[in-house]
């Protein structure tokens, strides 16, 4: 810690905003603070904890005006979503003055910019869809390229065929809007966060985003989004094409670098994810493995029984996830067709 946290006058100034949290941990007790580790990131419990090792011979006062400025700031945070900054600040200006009132309100403007998408993160897909479905799609797409691609995905899933093509192509294509299309998005949001938006937004959207949601989606789902997106823009579709990777894009693979795959690939899991493929695809494989190593699997799959969906579905991902590995390694080419203007046949 800084030596200044040492000093007399324990000033919080001098106290960093991790340092805060680490201190804020070691006064709470230790059930408490194990549940506070349980909703942080990986990254960010590895940084506090390394803080929590350097919290040595802190004066109590420090400590306490930790605390209470963290229970101020917990305690604004709920007027300011139950009613407004100017709600949270007549209240605080009760209970604290008109000078601390000014000085905690600032605080929960400077910590919670931009933080209001943190309301729509924790939204289940129905509630996150009945809050978006008077927007614009556009706005739609604003908002939920800020989510992750889980929930993004699932966000779609709730969606009604038309708009959720809507929506996804114009995530994929979010690089092309006009800055004043962002004003959409902090009037939106700030209707649910209460708060505003005073810095300016980075990079949204953009293929590898939707790409990075439909590679959640199921694989039927995702042929039927790509498939309506390629009649609207064929070069855009092909971009989000290019940045994920669709199991039966397999077929489109180069013989040499589909035995390098197989090389790779559980046995099980290529049974598995054959389950539901056409005999094209099949074909595919089975002309690249030994003609013993065919027999076995044909006839695995002859006798395979009924097995679910979704452990089809994830013995292809692992797969992917290994051609992907091979492709960045060097290993394998995934350029498959060239740009949409070149057709291969």
């Amino acid at each position: 810690m800084k030596s200044e946290i040492q000093s007399k006058d324990s000033r919080l100034v001098d106290v960093n905003g991790v340092q805060k949290a680490a201190m804020l941990m070691v006064a709470l007790n230790v059930e408490a603070a194990s549940a506070v580790f349980k909703y942080l990131d990986p990254i960010d419990i590895e940084i506090l904890s390394a803080e929590i090792t350097k919290v040595k011979n802190i004066p109590s006062k420090t400590v306490d005006g930790v605390v209470d400025e963290f229970y101020n700031m917990v305690t604004a945070r709920e007027y300011v979503l139950e009613g407004g900054l100017d709600y949270a600040q007549a209240l605080l200006e009760k209970s604290f003055g008109i000078p601390k009132a000014v000085e905690i309100i600032d605080k929960v403007k400077r910590l919670t910019t931009l933080k209001g998408f943190d309301v729509l993160k924790k939204a289940e897909p129905a509630q996150l869809i009945n809050f978006l479905n008077k927007e614009h799609p556009q706005t739609m797409a604003l908002i939920l390229s800020q989510l992750s691609p889980d929930q993004t995905a699932n966000a779609l899933k709730e969606l009604p065929e038309e708009m959720r093509i809507e929506v996804a192509y114009r995530i994929a294509t979010l690089g092309k809007i006009a800055p004043q299309t962002l004003k959409q998005i902090e009037h939106v949001v700030d209707d649910i966060a209460g708060l505003s938006m005073s810095q300016s937004v980075g990079k949204l959207g953009g293929a590898k985003c939707l790409a990075g949601i439909l590679n959640r989606l199921n694989v039927s789902l995702t042929k039927d989004i790509l498939l309506k997106m390629e009649e609207k823009d064929a070069e855009t579709t092909y971009e989000v094409k290019r940045l994920m990777f669709i199991f039966d894009e397999i077929i489109n693979i180069s013989d040499k670098d589909i035995q390098k795959i197989l090389r790779e690939v559980d046995r099980k899991d290529l049974a598995f994810s054959l389950k539901i493929s056409d005999e094209r695809l099949k074909e595919k494989i089975f002309k690249n493995m030994s003609e013993r190593a065919a027999d076995l699997l044909k006839e695995e799959l002859q006798y395979m029984g009924m097995v679910k969906l979704k452990e089809v579905e994830a013995a292809q991902a692992r797969i992917i996830d290994i051609i992907k590995a091979l492709e960045e390694a060097g290993q394998i080419s995934l350029n498959l067709r060239g740009g949409p203007e070149e057709v291969y046949v």
